[in-house]
Formats: C-alpha cells, structure tokens, sequence
C-alpha cells in the first residue's frame, strides 16, 4: 500500500475518534474514488497516481465553488471549501509563483519551444513535477504568455 493511502486511511480514524462528520465525509469521498480506480483497473494505486486523484477532486471542488458562488449558494460553496482543505491536507507543499515560473522558463527551454504548437510538449514535461502542488490551469495560461 501507498505512503499516502496510509495518511489518508489514518486520518479517516482519527475523524472518526474526533467524531468530526465533515471531515470524515470528505476523507470518505477520496478513499470511494481511489477504490473505485482500483476496482475498475484492477491495479494497486501508487502514489503519483494517488496525487492525480487528489488533484482532480481538488479541481472538481474548485469549479464546484466558483458555480455555487456565481448562482449565489454560498451556503454548498462553504461546504466545498471545507472539502478544499481537507484535500489540500494529503497534496504536497504548493509551489510558490516564482517557483512555477522559473519551472516554465526551464521547461521551454529544455524543449526548445518556440511556439503555441510546442504547448504539449511544456505541459509534458510539467505534468509529473507539478502534480498536486499547482493548478494546472494557471501554469498553462502562464505557459500560452510565454509562447506567444
């Protein structure tokens, strides 16, 4: 078993001893949908893709919040945002604005982009570093300003 489904197994048993409902919940949702890869695949996850599925959940939260927020439900939208915390509690340390573009600088660099059609080789070196410790969408948009 993973490093990381440990941490995540032990913190389900710690909000159960806590008997804190909320976050229990959320810690659940992330064991069902790990499960649920597992199952489908028939593989044991490791780590790296246990990251994926943490920064796919954290994603989900994220547009979840900016829609409940825009049809003025900021009741479901604080319940998403407590579910964002809980997540962000398994993903590693985020990358710092400098850090992220220096890492884009380095990565045209290595690749030889030169235009918008080298996109996909950038974002392909800067999946796997990236993974969970920085929103994917920022770094493309980051990534577009550079090529243009």
């Amino acid at each position: 078993m993973s490093d990381l489904k440990d941490t995540i197994k032990s913190a389900m048993k710690d909000a159960m001893r806590a008997k804190d409902k909320p976050r229990l919940t959320t810690i659940r949702s992330i064991q069902a949908e790990i499960k649920r890869i597992e199952v489908d695949e028939r593989i044991e996850l490791d780590d790296a893709r246990v990251l994926a599925v943490l920064d796919k959940m954290l994603k989900q939260r994220r547009d979840s919040i900016s829609q409940f927020e825009a049809a003025d439900r900021h009741d479901l939208a604080d319940i998403e945002k407590a579910e964002v915390t809980v997540v962000q509690e398994f993903l590693p340390q985020a990358l710092t604005e400098d850090e992220i573009t220096d890492m884009v600088v380095q990565a045209i660099a290595d690749t030889g982009a030169d235009g918008m059609k080298d996109m996909g080789k950038v974002m392909g070196v800067l999946k796997a570093p990236m993974q969970g410790r920085a929103n994917m969408g920022d770094v493309s948009k980051l990534i577009k300003a550079k090529l243009a």
